[in-house]
């Protein structure tokens, strides 16, 4: 079959934007248009330069016998910002406010649309970590979880608090609990995680920080190296929270549940897109 440009063009996108930070040899596209290399390389500096000034992602070509494409998903700082204002628009809303506190958020991490955009902002954060797989606590940081190893193309690892025999031999450890005091137990499975993997840890919320610091520790017994971790909203007038690197896309504050309000604000995750721009220019 003899494709047209706009024909290959549309296949390579859809192929580069479903197999991200995987190198594709250039031999696939090749032998799948029956094209000279030359004109495979056309069409992804075509690509390369949509996807660049729109704002997708970064196309990076390697060349050599083992030479290929790589396609990074990477949102602009404006497109960033969107995200940032229109969930600031949704969470802000008096009604989300619970006993106790605490926000109601199920429906927006049950959105998949806005988990999509979400997790193309942290995958822009933290593209550049060679992240071996993203981690998450049971239960409702899962899909976001999802969504962002989704966008960087690694596995995800779910701790939860229980044993269950179908995950077999687990590693466990003891935390304390942010919000309770209480001493807690989260587990992973062995077979989840690989010995020395590079993660990046994501939640939904984060309060005083006593899971995360959780986390953390059960990845030092994986040898693991934490990147970074990432959080959607942040409790913003928190005493001694135990650890300050991580981003988060929100902040909350001044809570006052019998005035049913609170504060809504930014996160420091565009500061730190910022930041990473920064790098990249230089």
């Amino acid at each position: 079959m003899k494709y047209k440009r706009s024909e290959r063009l549309v296949f390579m996108t859809r192929h580069l934007t479903a197999h991200p930070n995987q190198l594709i040899p250039l031999t696939f596209f090749v032998e799948k248009f029956n094209q000279a290399k030359s004109s495979i390389s056309e069409d992804i500096r075509i690509i390369k330069e949509v996807f660049e000034n729109d704002g997708i992602g970064i196309v990076r070509t390697t060349a050599g016998a083992g030479g290929g494409v790589t396609f990074q998903p990477r949102i602009s700082y404006s497109r960033a910002e969107e995200i940032v204002e229109g969930f600031v628009d949704m969470l802000k809303t008096k009604e989300r406010l619970l006993p106790g506190g605490y926000l109601y958020m199920s429906d927006i991490m049950g959105n998949p649309t806005l988990m999509n955009d979400i997790s193309e902002l942290i995958a822009t954060m933290y593209g550049d970590e060679e992240i071996d797989a993203v981690v998450t606590i049971a239960t409702k940081g899962i899909s976001l979880a999802n969504a962002v190893a989704r966008k960087l193309n690694v596995p995800v690892a779910v701790i939860r608090k229980d044993n269950k025999v179908t995950e077999g031999s687990t590693v466990s450890v003891n935390y304390v609990s942010g919000s309770t005091r209480k001493i807690e137990t989260m587990v992973l499975s062995k077979r989840t995680l690989k010995e020395g993997s590079k993660v990046l840890v994501v939640d939904d919320f984060l309060r005083a920080g006593g899971s995360i610091t959780g986390v953390i520790n059960l990845m030092e017994e994986f040898a693991a190296t934490v990147v970074g971790v990432s959080v959607l909203v942040e409790a913003k007038q928190v005493e001694h929270r135990r650890f300050n690197d991580y981003t988060s896309l929100l902040k909350v504050s001044d809570i006052d549940e019998f005035n049913q309000s609170f504060l809504v604000e930014e996160g420091n995750c565009l500061e730190y897109i910022e930041e990473t721009f920064q790098k990249h220019e230089s």
